[in-house]
């Protein structure tokens, strides 16, 4: 790791795309990336398809749990379709493949690859349902949503703060643009 990649971890700041795609990272378009942890050792291993969103998640290409007993390291590729999105504290190891439209839940493991059209939970991850599934119950109960807000949350006024907050009260979800 050179000084400028320790330096931005020191910051709590990861790799940006550019650097990952100066490393050999292949990543497509509109891709987001909410994490600092992204293996910067092996970025060559990494390949992100198009329509990404990575919240604060974890990607791993280099596994060192072999390092001190045989004096190498395991790699491997990690591969992300397009239309995925991964959740906060999600683990994915080296060798693994997910496919495109899927959804990895906040603090899955991802050991084994995940097939296209899935949602996956848990440590170790598993499917749990399809990804058209979960969209058409989210699509449905958006429509009967009594809490919908049309304002991003970085343009939020302190009045319609309040109202989210009074609103969300006694449980239950609202949808935020």
């Amino acid at each position: 790791m050179n000084l400028k990649h320790k330096i931005r971890r020191l910051l709590g700041r990861g790799p940006t795309i550019k650097e990952l795609k100066a490393g050999g990272a292949e990543i497509g378009e509109d891709v987001w990336i909410g994490t600092t942890k992204i293996d910067p050792t092996h970025p060559f291993l990494l390949r992100i398809g198009d329509h990404v969103t990575l919240s604060d998640c974890r990607i791993l290409m280099h596994d060192a749990s072999t390092k001190r007993a045989l004096g190498y390291s395991k790699v491997g590729r990690v591969w992300i379709g397009s239309h995925v999105f991964i959740g906060a504290d999600a683990v994915i190891m080296p060798n693994v493949k997910i496919g495109n439209c899927c959804i990895i839940g906040a603090g899955a493991v991802v050991t084994k690859d995940i097939p296209d059209n899935s949602v996956a939970v848990g440590n170790p991850a598993r499917v749990i349902g399809s990804y058209s599934d979960y969209i058409s119950r989210s699509q449905k109960e958006l429509k009967e949503c009594p809490f919908v807000y049309h304002t991003r949350f970085s343009e939020k006024t302190l009045q319609e703060i309040n109202q989210m907050k009074q609103d969300l009260m006694d449980g239950g979800i609202g949808y935020d643009i």
